[in-house]
């Protein structure tokens, strides 16, 4: 599924400036200062070793762990902390291992529109459905209860309650690890067709440790090893 490369003349939508994190009990290196930029159309896979720190990266980029040093922008704008809560509505991170509540696939699809930084948002349950439908699955599994759910099929929820926000992008964190075959072709089916709807405004990047889904899913593949990314 390999496409152009990305001429970088797209806008940067999200970048790191010597974003840094240090474990602050052993003061180990955990993210080494990074530079990157993630522009519109980029479709970016991350590989490298367990315990490399694409996982580090990642969330450091989401600001769900706080940097040691450096900073993140979002549109060129340094992303303040009162801004983190919307800022992570436009970029999605997406673990391996969906979390859902109790209820219904609707009620969980339903949940983010629930919180207080998502209200200007509308659910639409049509396109709910329409994603649900690209993914393989019936009308009628809206109202199965999330507890009922195999790991696949939770992942597929967890993915499309973050589509059905029109983030910009997503920070897909080995979201297809532990699913099946036909499971990870939905999920690849459903971020393509994502990043396809809007191209000039998109983009992902997508940790894997499978090299053949790196070659399905992106433009360009980065490598993370002993914390640094490399290039």
């Amino acid at each position: 599924m390999k496409g152009p490369q990305n001429t970088h003349a797209e806008a940067v939508l999200l970048e790191a400036r010597q974003l840094g994190r240090i474990d602050l009990q052993t003061q180990a290196t955990l993210l080494a200062p990074t530079d990157f930029s993630l522009h519109a159309g980029e479709r970016l896979a991350l590989i490298g070793a367990s315990g490399s720190g694409k996982s580090v990266l990642l969330r450091a980029l989401a600001l769900l762990d706080a940097p040691s040093s450096g900073e993140v922008l979002w549109l060129a704008e340094p992303v303040s902390e009162s801004l983190i809560p919307h800022f992570r509505s436009r970029a999605c991170y997406l673990t391996q291992r969906a979390a859902l509540v109790e209820g219904s696939v609707m009620d969980n699809l339903r949940l983010p529109f629930t919180l207080k930084h998502n209200r200007q948002y509308r659910f639409d349950a049509a396109t709910a459905a329409r994603l649900l439908e690209l993914a393989g699955k019936p009308r009628s599994f809206l109202d199965k209860a999330g507890t009922d759910l195999s790991g696949g099929e939770a992942q597929l929820v967890a993915l499309v309650r973050a589509l059905l926000l029109a983030p910009q992008v997503l920070l897909l964190d080995e979201p297809t690890s532990a699913l099946d075959p036909q499971s990870v072709a939905a999920v690849e089916t459903l971020v393509m067709n994502w990043l396809d709807e809007s191209p000039s405004s998109r983009a992902f990047l997508w940790i894997t440790h499978d090299h053949a889904q790196a070659e399905r899913i992106s433009t360009r593949t980065l490598k993370m090893h002993q914390g640094a990314l490399q290039k």
